[in-house]
């Protein structure tokens, strides 16, 4: 074997090198480009493996879910055979039942169901199938020739009938069958709503109920025979053919008919024609209204009337339909009652007479005491009007004389005497009010009323006869503002403290207020023998005293009646509590003012009053009264042209052609209108004079004219501070 060089020796060095260097080249090239392939095959060897590796777990998955479906298979087998032997049970176990049985599923589709579920339809059997509908087996019943549909009723009505209560979770029902059978059909929702009938024969147990119901009618029937010939009255009863086809004893004897003609079938008609001549109706209606009645073919509406036998006796007959078209007739003997009518309406007859009478006499006496009462009230209204006027003036003389420079003892007996004026003046005033309340047309002008002047005053009068009697009388001062009418207000403390006075024979009488929420409570405590319980309700009647013989000469008991009438009036509460031996406590609870302007006239000093160069025009009838008025303006200052008449008065000012800054206007007659209506006419003549009337009137209208007229009221006597406090608003408006 020769060996072959790659070198050639007798090549040069540099020559062997360079082809080294070539070899060398090459060969490294083929080394790289071997790695290369050797690379690409290991990684297709890598991938191999990696890809057997899940083939052998793919394929182990597949032997254990081939392992598992052979296993479910089995198991699926075994159910199927069990459901099959569980179905064919069920089958055998519904057949064996006594009862028709089908069951439908959810979407009313029928599943299964016994022989006898369709038995007594003969005609559905061979068609009752798994498969069928609901709807489809109802439409097939329906059909049926086995089925006997009730009266006027169609296959088509049955079926909605039917269907509408397949909705219900729960039906029962009986139908009638060929045969003259009868099934009861039971219906039931289960609860995943699948639906299972039930059909049971129920034919021994309706013939059983027929008898029974035969008997119990047996019984009724004869019941009722004796029940209507044990009741007193006459029953006649007919068919919806107008036939006879009951009736008792009673109406026999009622009408005297003959039982002959009582016979099962008789016609009404022919019964009313030989009963037309021996009744006669006594009502409206006629006789062919009572037989048209009766052959009426639609619903008959209840008839009465009352007819009279020629013997004179007299029976309300009573025709009602019944529900087979029938009727029934009652005849009820009501002659007692008609005698007892006639009787009575006699005797009304009477009565009303004697009524009218005694009516007469009563609205005889009763326009006389109206009279007299109309008299008193105007004696009353006159009497005080004519107390007012000297009472004014006695008034006026105080105010002057307070005028000049006196000891502060004699200001302060002078401030007594003044009090006491206006105390009568106030009493005065209640008695006009109290006069006008009993007529009917009792004035109220509430106000804002100052609380505590009203107790100065009532102190200022009444402490002197607390002091003869040796009592201590405390009145505590008060500045709560109450919306009253002041003169019923004064009038009602004046009597609970003059009672209280008057009743306690030693220790103290004590006056004073408590807030009590919007309201204002007024107190009135005494420590007198207080009033047994016996007589707390008769205190407050008239001319009612406790002890009369302990207290003659102190008052006629009309103090606390006058109380009670002026709280009601006022809608004031008030009540009372006591111990016997110990004392009493009254109490009044007034309100407080909401959003009214304090209405009382704070006093002004007169010497404190400037009016120079005031201009006053004053129209007063009584010549002494207007000499006092007209003094007391004079001694502020006020320049006052005095007349007697308002014809004076339009010439004097024509003739002067001065217009007055005020006016004071009095009204001779006494009602305040003719005033008024003199006001106006001075006011078109000279321009819009502020005015006054001087009235002793209280009645609301003319305070409704009044105002309409712009034109307010100062009452008499004439109070000083309200006439200041005029005059100075006249001055110095706003």
């Amino acid at each position: 074997m020769t060996t072959q060089s790659l070198i050639n020796p007798v090549d040069s060095i540099d020559r062997q090198n360079e082809k080294l260097l070539t070899i060398s080249a090459a060969l490294i090239r083929r080394v790289e480009q071997m790695n290369n392939d050797s690379d690409a095959a290991y990684a297709q060897f890598q991938r191999a493996v990696l890809l057997e590796d899940t083939v052998r777990a793919r394929t182990r998955e597949l032997e254990l879910a081939l392992a598992l479906l052979n296993q479910s298979n089995t198991e699926l087998a075994a159910a199927k055979q069990s459901t099959d032997a569980a179905r064919s049970d069920l089958a055998n176990a519904i057949e064996t039942i006594g009862e028709g049985f089908a069951l439908f599923d959810r979407a009313d589709v029928l599943v299964l169901c016994n022989s006898r579920f369709a038995s007594a339809l003969t005609s559905v059997a061979q068609a009752l199938k798994p498969g069928m509908t609901f709807a489809q087996y109802v439409h097939l019943v329906s059909r049926s020739p086995s089925l006997r549909l009730p009266d006027r009723v169609t296959p088509d009505d049955w079926v909605r009938q039917r269907m509408a209560r397949h909705g219900d979770d729960s039906v029962a029902f009986n139908v009638h069958m060929a045969g003259d059978r009868w099934l009861q059909v039971s219906e039931q929702r289960t609860p995943d709503r699948q639906t299972v009938i039930m059909q049971t024969d129920v034919t021994d147990i309706i013939r059983l109920e027929r008898e029974e119901r035969s008997r119990l009618m047996d019984d009724h029937t004869a019941l009722i025979r004796a029940t209507l010939d044990h009741i007193h009255q006459g029953v006649c009863i007919f068919n919806k053919e107008n036939r006879l086809v009951g009736w008792n004893q009673q109406v026999a004897n009622m009408l005297s008919i003959r039982l002959t003609q009582f016979r099962v079938g008789a016609d009404f008609d022919f019964l009313f024609r030989r009963l037309e001549d021996e009744l006669l109706i006594q009502s409206d209606i006629r006789p062919a209204q009572v037989l048209s009645w009766v052959e009426d073919t639609v619903p008959r509406p209840p008839l009465r009337f009352e007819v009279r036998q020629r013997r004179g006796r007299v029976f309300d007959i009573f025709a009602q339909e019944m529900p087979d078209r029938g009727f029934v007739i009652s005849f009820t003997d009501v002659t007692a009652e008609r005698l007892a009518a006639a009787e009575l309406r006699a005797a009304n007859d009477l009565l009303e007479a004697r009524v009218e009478a005694r009516t007469a006499e009563i609205a005889v006496a009763l326009a006389d005491a109206e009279r007299a009462n109309a008299s008193k009230s105007r004696f009353v209204a006159a009497a005080s009007h004519d107390l007012l006027q000297p009472l004014s003036a006695a008034k006026l003389y105080c105010a002057s004389v307070a005028d000049d420079n006196l000891a502060p003892a004699q200001l302060e007996i002078l401030s007594k005497a003044l009090n006491a004026l206006n105390s009568v003046e106030d009493i005065i005033g209640a008695l006009l009010d109290i006069s006008q309340l009993e007529s009917g047309n009792a004035p109220v002008r509430v106000s804002a009323v100052d609380l505590g002047r009203v107790l100065r005053q009532l102190g200022d009068e009444l402490r002197p006869a607390a002091k003869a009697k040796g009592l201590d009388l405390r009145i505590l001062p008060s500045k709560a503002l109450v919306q009253t009418d002041a003169s019923y207000l004064r009038r009602i403390l004046q009597n609970l403290i003059g009672n209280a006075i008057r009743y306690t024979r030693a220790g103290r009488v004590l006056v004073g207020t408590r807030p009590d929420g919007d309201a204002v409570r007024i107190e009135v405590w005494d420590t007198g023998p207080g009033i047994p319980h016996s007589e707390e309700e008769n205190i407050y009647k008239e001319f009612h005293r406790i002890d009369p013989v302990a207290n003659t000469g102190n008052g006629l008991g009309l103090g606390l009646a006058i109380v009670e009438r002026a709280c009601a009036l006022l809608d004031h509460h008030h009540g009372m509590h006591t111990i016997v031996g110990r004392g009493t406590c009254f109490h009044l609870t007034v309100p407080r003012p909401n959003g009214l302007h304090r209405n009382v006239a704070l006093p002004v000093p007169a010497k404190a009053i400037d009016m120079a160069g005031l201009i006053v025009l004053l129209v007063e009838a009584d010549g002494a009264m207007r000499r006092d008025l007209s003094g007391q303006m004079e001694r502020w200052g006020v320049e006052v042209l005095d007349v007697a008449s308002g014809a004076e008065a339009s010439t004097l000012l024509s003739e002067i052609e001065l217009t007055p800054d005020a006016m004071l206007i009095d009204d001779p007659s006494n009602d305040g209108h003719a005033g008024l209506a003199l006001a106006v006419r001075l006011r078109a003549q000279f321009g819009p004079i502020p005015c006054r009337l001087l009235i002793t009137d209280r009645t609301p209208d003319l305070g409704a004219a009044c105002a309409q007229a712009n034109v307010n009221l100062l009452l008499k006597p004439v109070d000083q501070t309200a006439l200041a406090f005029f005059l100075k608003s006249t001055k110095y408006p706003g």
